[in-house]
C-alpha cells in the first residue's frame, strides 16, 4: 500500500506540464544575435517608429538573453517592424467648453521575425494598439500629453510583442 501511495506521489508532483506566461522561449536555440532595425513609418506622427523601435530593444534587452544590435548583416535573426497607421480621436468633451475632456490614441503596425535564410519566426500584419489620456482643461497648466501617450503605447506594445514572438503566440 506505502508503494502505491508513493508512486502516485511522485506521479503527481511532476507537474502538467504547464508553463508560466511570459516564461517560455519557444524560438530557435541557435539564435543567439538579434537585428531590430529602425522601424519604417508609414504616417504623419513624428518620431512615432524611433520609440517603438527603443521599446523593443529594451523589452528584448532587459527580458531576454539576447544580444540585440541594429544592423541585421550578422544577426541570426531580424526583427522588422513596420507603423501603418496612427490616429488620436476625442472619447469625451467638456460640457462647459466644447473642448475635449479624454483622446484616444491608436496604433496599427506589421511585425514580422526572419531568420537569416528568410525563414518567418514570427509574423502579425495586424498589431492594434490603444492608448488614452485625459487633456488638461487649466490653459495655464497645459501639457501636450500625446508624447507620453505614446511612449506608454510604445511599452506595452513592446512588452506584448516580446511575449508574443518568445511564446509563438
Amino acid at each position: 500500500m506505502s508503494r502505491i501511495v508513493l508512486v502516485l506521489v511522485v506521479l503527481l508532483s511532476t507537474g502538467c506540464g504547464y508553463h508560466t506566461a511570459g516564461k517560455a522561449n519557444l524560438l530557435p536555440s541557435d539564435l543567439r544575435i538579434l537585428a531590430v532595425p529602425a522601424f519604417v513609418n508609414q504616417t504623419q506622427t513624428y518620431k512615432i517608429e524611433q520609440m517603438l523601435t527603443a521599446a523593443v530593444i529594451q523589452e528584448l534587452s532587459t527580458r531576454t538573453n539576447y544580444r540585440v544590435i541594429a544592423h541585421p548583416d550578422s544577426a541570426d535573426a531580424v526583427l522588422h517592424g513596420t507603423v501603418l497607421t496612427t490616429s488620436t480621436t476625442p472619447l469625451t468633451y467638456d460640457s462647459k467648453t466644447g473642448r475635449a475632456a479624454s483622446v484616444l490614441v491608436i496604433v496599427s503596425m506589421s511585425v514580422s521575425l526572419q531568420d537569416k535564410q528568410g525563414k518567418v519566426l514570427y509574423q502579425n500584419p495586424s498589431y492594434t494598439f490603444r492608448e488614452q489620456y485625459q487633456v488638461s482643461q487649466e490653459l495655464s497648466s497645459f501639457f501636450e500629453e500625446n508624447s507620453p501617450a505614446f511612449q506608454r503605447l510604445s511599452r506595452e506594445f513592446a512588452r506584448t510583442l516580446v511575449s508574443n514572438v518568445l511564446e509563438a503566440f
